[in-house]
């Protein structure tokens, strides 16, 4: 090994520790945050005890009552507001005739006027190892030759996504469109005017008092977005009903040039969408399914390498394209780091924090090179993962990461194979993977990640308030669950 390379070595090595450390000193002020008022409750029990022995257990009601005052202080004083429910979400499914597998879609590529005989060869190579199956959904403007990419298209898809998630998500629990009080919607690159949101308030004549909120330019990791903002506006409203819409639009995103950096999203992304009805209501926890039990964001474009990751912008040729960089898989490995960091200290057992601390402490100050970093056990945390279902390698890459077995990655991996990367709402797809299959249990505890250009990792805890039946469900898997999983083969 040169010098030059024994010195780049040793840069790499530094960074990747000066990394760890940021993680660890972030994981390690959460925990203590957390502690301090233990700390304090603990501290005063001593004092009492030290100074009044004899008169400890005579008093002992009269200390509860403090105690339990002094905890409830707390609790309000950190108490973010009303407790929010899932009351139900449905996910879109088009007809057959929008179906589009493998053959059919390399067949649309190759007579295309757009592409040149090695973007198709490039094309094949990326939708063999995408972990797409045969079945996935197209848009009807894609589906034909010449393209019809205009934004009447465009808004007849997305119309048709959103309608019909919403009609059946509000068929489903029975609420009125008039009860509804907050539409937030969220698709990264079609925005229209009017904007989604304004659609739907016109499409259901909501009342005029509602509150909206179009996202876009947020990527796939906007579904969680939206969840998180639902729930800071239940928190301080009245008692109402949200609906988050999640979707994104093919037709108006369809690359059309053949720079490969930009092909790549034609071969992932697939037609999809989700609506979920969310309240504030008490009386709505007894027909709930879910109740939220945290969300967390984090966002790293102020970094670069994250904010050029995934970047919209021309070719060479002037098409407009979503260019994909090298260091996506890298950009979004430390995202993730950075999420789940601050999230440990919430979700994990007390028992996993100590000893990814105590392993951290043992290669640091004791310089133990030889012990591996500890990688917290999540699975201690949740029973059910929901990964959204961006890529084949993303998906590896989080399963190795975050050493979970093939069963906590089915509901993702089949997700991808059936419907493709329907960008943000493939959380909800995988949702109802596992509500279909019969998984879910009452108090059981589901972790949604999301993930998303310049560069976001999100994260949605859900509680189980009920076991969920599958012959009572309608979702899009329903009736051909029994089918999977399927063994996807590698290329």
């Amino acid at each position: 090994m040169t010098m030059n390379e024994k010195k780049k070595t040793g840069l790499e090595n530094e960074q990747i520790e000066s990394v760890k450390l940021k993680y660890v000193k972030l994981g390690y002020y959460y925990l203590v945050s957390n502690a301090l008022h233990l700390s304090v409750i603990i501290t005063l029990f001593c004092l009492i005890f030290l100074t009044h022995p004899s008169t400890f257990a005579t008093q002992e009601m009269f200390l509860l009552s403090i105690s339990m005052g002094f905890l409830a202080a707390i609790y309000s004083t950190r108490r973010p507001g009303r407790n929010v429910y899932l009351v139900n979400f449905a996910c879109f499914k088009p007809g057959k005739d929008r179906m589009v597998g493998k053959e059919l879609f390399l067949q649309l590529c190759n007579d295309s006027e757009y592409f040149t005989r090695e973007s198709v060869g490039f094309i094949k190579k990326i939708s063999e190892r995408s972990g797409l199956g045969e079945r996935t959904y197209g848009s009807t403007a894609l589906m034909q030759i010449p393209v019809i990419k205009t934004m009447k298209e465009a808004r007849n898809e997305t119309e048709a996504v959103m309608f019909g998630a919403i009609d059946e998500v509000l068929g489903k629990t029975g609420v009125k469109p008039g009860d509804i009080g907050i539409v937030v919607v969220n698709s990264s690159l079609f925005n229209p005017s009017p904007s989604l949101a304004a659609t739907i308030v016109n499409h259901y004549k909501l009342r005029q008092n509602v509150v909206t909120y179009n996202l876009g330019g947020m990527g796939c990791s906007a579904g969680i977005i939206s969840i998180d903002l639902a729930k800071q506006l239940l928190q301080v409203h009245g008692e109402s009903y949200a609906l988050v819409v999640s979707t994104e639009n093919l037709t108006s995103n369809w690359y059309k040039g053949n720079n490969r950096a930009m092909l790549v999203t034609n071969c992932l992304f697939r037609v999809g969408g989700a609506a979920i009805l969310l309240s504030n209501r008490s009386s709505d926890r007894c027909q709930a399914k879910y109740e939220l039990v945290c969300t967390l964001r984090t966002h790293t474009s102020a970094d670069d390498r994250s904010y050029n990751c995934a970047f919209q912008q021309e070719d060479e040729t002037n098409e407009v394209g979503v260019s994909l960089s090298k260091d996506l898989m890298s950009v979004a490995s430390e995202a993730l780091k950075a999420n789940i960091t601050a999230l440990g200290p919430s979700v994990l057992p007390v028992s996993e924090q100590l000893l990814f601390l105590a392993t951290f402490f043992l290669r640091r100050a004791l310089k133990m090179k030889i012990m591996k970093p500890y990688v917290p056990n999540f699975k201690l945390a949740f029973e059910h993962f929901c990964i959204h279902a961006g890529g084949r390698s993303v998906l590896d890459e989080l399963e190795k990461s975050l050493g979970l077995l093939p069963m906590h990655m089915e509901p993702s991996r089949m997700t991808l194979y059936r419907f493709g990367n329907t960008s943000s709402s493939s959380l909800w797809y995988e949702m109802a993977y596992l509500e279909a299959k019969g998984r879910i249990k009452k108090r059981d505890r589901v972790w949604q990640i999301g993930f998303g250009s310049v560069f976001k990792c999100n994260s949605c805890v859900w509680r189980a308030l009920k076991q969920i039946d599958p012959t009572m469900e309608i979702n899009p898997w329903i009736d051909e669950i029994d089918e999977f999983p399927v063994e996807v083969p590698l290329k």
